[in-house]
C-alpha cells in the first residue's frame, strides 16, 4: 500500500507539524495548500502542491499522480469572529470545498480521512470536562461548519465506505521542539503568541477578556494541547484507519485547564519579561471553562498528550517566537 498522505493545509500551523510527524512515522506527506494563510517555508518533509481546494481538477490530478492512500484535512478558515460577520466564506470554504474533497476521494478510490474538527462544535457545554457524548451545539458559524462536515463524514461512510477520524481539538499551542516550524498567523488571535509578542515589546499589552467568570481567579479557563501531541494523534489515527479500524470522533486535550492569568504568569516566569495586562469585559459567547475528557483517544488509538504541560508549551513557543521574529534565540 502507498504511504503517501495528502495533507490539505499542509503549509499551515498544525498541518506542517503533522507533515513532520508523518515523515517521522515513515509516511510521505504531500502538502496541498493555497498559501493564503500557509507558509511555503513550513513545507519541508515532502512536496508542495500549491493549489486551492476549490480547484477540483487539480485536486483530482494530485490524488492520482501521487497515488494517495489517505487524507489529512486541515484546510479551513478558522477565525471565529470573522465567521460571525462573513459566514458565507466559511460555508463555502469549510463545507462546500470539503464535500468536493470527499467526492474527489471517492472518484480516486481513497477511503480514509482524518478530519481536523474542533471543540467549538460543542458550543457552551453544560458541564466540564467535555466528553465526546456532550451535545454539539455550536454558537458560531465556524463551529457549525465543522459539525456539518462531521455529519457528512458519517453519511459518506454509511453510503460509500469512507472511514474517518474526526479529531476535536481544544486549544492548540506551542511549537516544534526543534524550532523548525511554529505558530505564525496573520492576524494572530491565539493567546500564547499574543502574550509572547507583549513579552518582546511588539504589543503594548495583553487583554484579559473577563475577570468575573466563576473560576478560581475570575479569568476564563482553557485546555491547552501541544501541537506536537496533536500531530502525533493524527498519525495514530491514520494508522488506525489504515489497519481497518472503525470510524470515530475523538477529543484531543489534556484534561487540565489553565486560566488566562495562569498562562500570563507562566509566560512571565519562562521569558523573564514583564507582560503588561489590560482587564476588559467578557467577549460574547466565551464560555467560562473548556476542558477535555480525552480518555476515549487513549482507548481507541493509544494516544495521550506527552508534552502538553504549560512549561513545555510556552517554552517551545518562546524559542520559536524569538527565532522567527528576531532571527536569533535569546538566552
Amino acid at each position: 500500500m502507498s504511504k503517501n498522505i495528502l495533507v490539505t493545509g499542509g503549509a499551515g500551523y498544525i498541518g506542517s507539524h503533522a507533515c513532520k510527524a508523518l515523515a517521522k512515522g515513515g509516511f510521505t506527506p504531500i502538502a496541498y495548500d493555497s498559501l493564503v494563510y500557509g507558509h511555503r517555508e513550513a513545507v519541508r518533509w515532502g512536496p508542495l502542491v500549491e493549489a486551492d481546494l476549490a480547484d477540483r481538477a487539480r485536486l483530482a490530478d494530485t490524488l492520482r499522480k501521487y497515488e494517495i492512500a489517505a487524507v489529512m484535512h486541515f484546510a479551513a478558515f478558522a477565525y471565529v469572529g470573522e465567521s460571525m460577520t462573513r459566514p458565507e466564506l466559511y460555508f463555502n470554504n469549510n463545507v462546500v470545498n470539503t464535500v468536493g474533497l470527499l467526492d474527489a476521494m471517492l472518484a480516486a478510490k481513497v477511503r480514509h480521512i482524518v478530519f481536523s474538527s474542533t471543540c467549538a462544535t460543542y458550543g457552551t457545554p453544560d458541564s466540564v470536562p467535555i466528553t465526546e457524548d456532550t451535545p454539539q451545539r455550536p454558537v458560531n458559524p465556524y463551529g457549525e461548519t465543522k459539525l456539518m462536515i462531521e455529519r457528512a463524514l458519517y453519511w459518506y461512510g454509511q453510503a460509500h465506505g469512507i472511514s474517518y477520524a474526526a479529531l476535536r481539538y481544544f486549544n492548540a499551542a506551542g511549537a516544534d521542539p526543534d524550532s523548525e516550524i511554529g505558530e505564525e498567523h496573520d492576524p494572530e488571535t491565539h493567546l500564547i503568541p499574543l502574550i509572547l509578542d507583549a513579552a518582546q515589546g511588539k504589543r503594548a499589552e495583553i487583554g484579559i477578556f473577563g475577570t468575573d467568570y466563576p473560576t478560581p481567579d475570575g479569568s476564563a479557563i482553557r485546555d491547552y494541547i501541544h501541537v506536537q501531541d496533536l500531530a502525533e494523534a493524527h498519525v495514530a489515527a491514520i494508522s488506525h484507519l489504515a489497519s481497518g479500524g472503525a470510524s470515530l470522533a475523538l477529543n484531543l486535550g489534556t484534561g487540565v485547564g489553565h486560566s488566562v492569568r495562569e498562562v500570563i504568569d507562566a509566560a512571565e516566569r519562562i521569558t523573564g519579561r514583564h507582560i503588561p495586562r489590560r482587564e476588559t469585559d467578557r467577549r460574547p459567547g466565551d464560555p467560562a471553562a473548556l476542558v477535555a475528557d480525552a480518555s476515549r483517544a487513549r482507548q481507541a488509538i493509544g494516544w495521550t498528550a506527552k508534552v502538553s504541560d504549560l512549561d513545555s508549551i510556552i517554552g517551545t513557543a518562546w524559542r520559536w517566537h524569538q527565532r522567527a521574529k528576531t532571527g536569533q534565540a535569546e538566552a
